[in-house]
């Protein structure tokens, strides 16, 4: 006998064209559902232009005022769009929707109880904590207000990180969840050299043999920027290569060990990762960053905030975690020199975390997890 097969709808915020990683969480859980034999759509704003995905794409049209202001991407759609997503969502068997704080995310919520879907919602974020203080209020009241009844109202729930878990649901959760961590690319992101270390820095005019941190990520705020750049003013004896993009623009802090490199391929960045001494995301509110887990699969030493090194409680002991606090970058630069310092006193295993990232993180296995909960 021939089912036909689950019709999927996934909701996020943007495609993976706009640079951030629960975008990009949400591109390649596509291709597996997809892959899985699904009928996928795929609805998001369409304001970074239309990605290449196996899954169908309902681009919404979008504003997105806060951005440049806070950091916080909030895209919120027109008219039409919302009744092109209620059209997809009445079409659809079950309703993946990427964390709750969104408009979209909410709209799909609301269509989906009202058409009787399924819905599992992963969870990316958690609390983030702003330098300003009226932020910092507005973060929590909307983690109250919106974040929590999104989660009550969501028939499966999803977390990619034990530290969100916990700082929604508490410690023990107060309702039951799915931990799921996001999947590598084992194809692209894995310890084998294409190029030597030399050849590689010369492709983006970097010094040989300087000490090399790399970040990954956009450019706002609360992905570390203003710590970055006083880290970057600290430490003249490193030499530091930024992938990504966003409202803050790196190449006008005037700093010459500050190599802004844009968005690239995600096989580029590996080979500078198999190039570099470290990854260095001084950010705050994460959830498990994918680009942590990519760099740990190349082999790559990672130091983060500790709130992504206690993500994965088994993978924490190759992880430097650091305090960050936005509203004292002076002192959270220092501390990430400090751990920079401890990587070059105290080596981990990077051997043994690459091979722990190659077995642990796996998108089909990830993928599969999440239909299963919704069958």
């Amino acid at each position: 006998m021939k089912f036909d097969p689950m019709r999927i709808l996934a909701v996020s915020n943007f495609y993976d064209s706009h640079g951030g990683g629960l975008e990009r969480v949400a591109a390649q859980l596509n291709r597996e559902f997809v892959a899985a034999g699904c009928d996928v759509a795929w609805a998001a704003s369409d304001s970074d232009g239309l990605p290449e995905n196996p899954a169908r794409l309902i681009g919404l049209r979008c504003v997105n005022p806060t951005e440049k202001l806070t950091g916080l991407p909030m895209p919120i759609p027109d008219p039409r769009s919302i009744a092109q997503l209620r059209k997809a969502i009445r079409n659809a068997d079950a309703v993946v929707i990427h964390d709750a704080l969104y408009v979209t995310s909410i709209l799909a919520m609301i269509f989906a109880k009202t058409e009787k879907k399924p819905t599992v919602m992963i969870q990316h974020i958690g609390v983030i904590p702003f330098a300003n203080s009226l932020l910092n209020f507005i973060m929590r009241l909307a983690n109250l207000v919106v974040t929590r009844p999104m989660m009550d109202t969501a028939d499966r729930l999803a977390f990619i990180s034990a530290t969100v878990r916990d700082d929604l649901l508490g410690k023990p959760p107060r309702r039951r969840s799915m931990l799921v961590f996001n999947g590598v690319d084992q194809s692209v992101f894995n310890d084998r050299q294409r190029f030597t270390r030399g050849e590689t820095r010369a492709q983006w005019g970097l010094p040989l043999n300087a000490t090399l941190a790399i970040f990954v990520g956009r450019f706002v705020e609360k992905k570390g920027l203003r710590v970055l750049r006083l880290l970057a003013k600290q430490r003249p004896d490193v030499q530091f290569a930024l992938f990504g993009q966003g409202p803050i623009d790196p190449r006008e802090w005037g700093l010459a060990n500050v190599h802004p490199l844009g968005q690239q391929p995600q096989e580029r960045i590996a080979d500078l990762y198999r190039a570099a001494d470290m990854l260095l995301l001084p950010s705050v509110g994460e959830g498990y960053p994918l680009v942590v887990q990519e760099a740990m699969a190349c082999g790559l030493p990672v130091i983060c905030g500790n709130d992504s090194a206690k993500a994965d409680p088994t993978a924490s002991r190759w992880l430097s975690g650091v305090n960050i606090d936005l509203a004292d970058p002076q002192s959270s630069a220092a501390r990430c020199s400090a751990a920079i310092d401890a990587l070059v006193d105290l080596p981990i295993d990077t051997a043994a975390m690459a091979r722990y990232a190659a077995k642990a993180y796996n998108w089909r296995q990830m993928a599969s997890t999440l239909l299963n909960s919704l069958r």
